[in-house]
């Protein structure tokens, strides 16, 4: 058997939002495992195109790179012909990518309200729903990254907690709309990685003492759950594993 049929027989990923952060850890976490890679980028063209490079020295010819908006949903169709041309299936979507910036209430826009629905919710349900035929065909599964604040809404970030919540209800609806062939599931972060926007030292001590562990998380504690929900959880869908070292125990 040549090389090309053996790679062919393996199972394939989307990751949304793969070109960093949790997202990049996330791709090569399921690279390690076998699959080939669709890493999903929008602006990050310099780092998608590194975890390219580095995830092809242990596999050549297992990513397939695609930038795209999100909120752009006409374009998804295309998308998912050009999985359909690199390897004729989808195993795996990983709804990852998200919008994350402050919205205080007396200051939300209009324009903020759609691209922040647009790329936590808007586009991973339109995502999904393109891509059901070949995860269908494939006994697939959808994981999504939500948040802990789909449930504890974090302050002056009403919108993106309004969105998030909405995605945590997409996992057990798709959940119910996609089976018995495709398992929907989502994982909910507490403080794992800190946003762009880095909170001071004593915020992140707040934060942190407020937590049963004490500590942050990593992007590996992430890809470990996503790990397990992908591989090992067979009978498991609609359902949402927090991972936030106990924070949400605790006001």
């Amino acid at each position: 058997m040549t090389q090309n049929a053996e790679t062919r027989l393996g199972k394939v990923a989307l990751v949304t939002g793969a070109a960093h952060r949790i997202g990049a850890q996330i791709a090569r976490c399921l690279h390690g495992q076998g699959m080939d890679i669709v890493l999903h980028y929008r602006g990050s063209e310099v780092a998608a195109r590194t975890l390219a490079a580095e995830l092809a020295l242990s596999r050549p010819d297992s990513v397939l790179l695609h930038r795209a908006d999100l909120n752009r949903c006409h374009e998804f169709p295309g998308l998912i012909e050009r999985i359909r041309a690199f390897r004729g299936r989808l195993d795996v979507l990983v709804n990852n990518a998200s919008g994350f910036y402050p919205t205080p209430f007396d200051d939300a826009g209009e324009e903020q309200w759609e691209d922040l629905m647009g790329s936590n919710l808007k586009g991973p349900f339109f995502l999904t729903k393109a891509a059901a035929p070949l995860l269908r065909a494939a006994s697939g599964c959808v994981v999504n990254l939500v948040d802990i604040h789909a449930e504890r809404p974090l302050k002056d970030y009403p919108i993106y907690s309004i969105a998030k919540a909405g995605n945590a209800m997409m996992v057990k609806a798709l959940a119910r709309e996609l089976g018995p062939q495709v398992r929907v599931n989502g994982i909910a972060p507490g403080a794992v990685l800190w946003p762009e926007q880095t909170p001071d030292e004593g915020v992140k001590q707040e934060i942190l003492a407020r937590t049963a562990l004490e500590r942050a998380g990593t992007p590996m504690d992430i890809a470990r759950a996503l790990i397990f929900l992908v591989r090992d959880a067979d009978y498991i869908t609609g359902q949402i594993i927090t991972v936030d070292g106990g924070r949400t125990l605790q006001q």
